[in-house]
């Protein structure tokens, strides 16, 4: 069984998952997105990994349990399964599970992962491309499924949206349903609705009773009204009396700062900008997460700012350090910062 606990406040908690190479189906997911939709139900949205090279595998049940903060027995149990049917050998699937209710209450979610079958394979007899994408105030995308072998009933489409982490966290996943197609036949199918501000690009795969598509990674454009107000040129890592470290203790509180040149102000008639400051630190060598911080502020006016936000290292290694600045609507207006690498003793 493997097990995650997920504390989803805004304050992005560092979080865990057991994703043991020896387990034949895994959670491959560091950070599971977890939010609560527009009715008030609470999703839990991450990706399950079939590890085996050699056999597909079916009924991959997730129980997810929705916590309060206060009581240590949860509030709903959820069973649900991932987004495809079949998952191919060494393949991997979204999957999105709700509350059962709209309830305000939960604040904590776990996840396990119950147990699965052996499948045989499908084939990759359906093809997805898109034809069309913009986004406005929301997404408008037409895309193409094509079947090229039999008729083929209970088809769906599914686009699983991604945000702009590194590793990407699925932040929905959106199922169209085509119901039956016949073969040698194309079939046309459209989006239109709002999307989660963050969302960069989505994947792009499609499954019948019979048959499957490749997944295809599709960007998201920037709306032509959005430009970027700020750039990141530097970033910084200062211990306590402001100097600038090339080696950084274990358990010793360091300063994570960046230079911003702010090019014009969001709101012109106040001269402010609204903005969220993230750091995200990941391991060099497998690209786990270690750490994500944010500080919240208010830019005044145009040229350079100096936001920061203090981090303990906890483990030694090699660490990779990023830098976003977003604004109160989850909308990058900065470019992600430089890279940086971390060494800590």
């Amino acid at each position: 069984m493997v097990f995650l606990l997920i504390p989803f406040s805004q304050s992005f908690a560092q979080e865990y998952s057991d994703t043991a190479p020896t387990l034949s189906v895994s959670l491959t997911s560091e950070t599971p997105y977890v939010y609560q939709d527009s009715d008030g139900y609470t999703v839990v949205v991450g990706t399950v990994k079939n590890n085996n090279s050699l056999s597909s595998v079916t009924n991959v049940m997730i129980q997810v349990d929705f916590f309060d903060e206060f009581d240590p027995s949860p509030l709903e149990v959820v069973q649900g399964r991932t987004t495809l049917e079949v998952l191919p050998p060494n393949g991997e699937s979204p999957f999105s599970i709700k509350s059962q209710t709209p309830n305000p209450a939960i604040t904590d979610a776990s996840i396990s992962l119950l147990g699965f079958d052996s499948s045989s394979a499908k084939e990759k007899g359906l093809t997805v491309y898109s034809s069309e994408i913009s986004l406005g105030k929301t997404l408008s995308f037409e895309g193409v499924l094509k079947n090229g072998g039999a008729p083929g009933s209970n088809t769906n489409v599914y686009m699983a949206l991604y945000d702009g982490f590194e590793p990407p966290r699925i932040l929905e996943v959106i199922t169209l349903e085509l119901d039956d197609v016949e073969s040698d036949s194309d079939v046309s199918f459209n989006v239109n609705r709002e999307i989660d501000a963050r969302a960069v690009g989505f994947l792009l795969f499609a499954e019948s009773d019979v048959f499957s598509s490749n997944f295809i990674d599709v960007e998201i454009p920037e709306p032509q009204s959005v430009s970027k107000l700020v750039s990141i040129s530097s970033v910084y890592v200062r211990d306590s009396e402001g100097k600038r470290l090339s080696e950084i203790p274990v358990n010793t509180i360091v300063n994570v700062q960046s230079k911003l040149w702010i090019q014009f102000a969001a709101d012109q008639s106040t001269n402010e900008t609204p903005y969220t400051y993230y750091i995200q630190i990941k391991e060099s060598a497998t690209g786990k997460i270690e750490y994500i911080g944010k500080d919240d502020g208010r830019f005044i006016g145009v040229g350079n700012q100096y936001p920061a936000i203090d981090w303990m290292p906890e483990n030694s290694g090699l660490y990779f350090l990023e830098t976003f600045v977003w604004d109160r609507n989850n909308i990058p207006i900065a470019e992600r910062g430089p890279f940086v690498l971390l060494n800590i003793q």
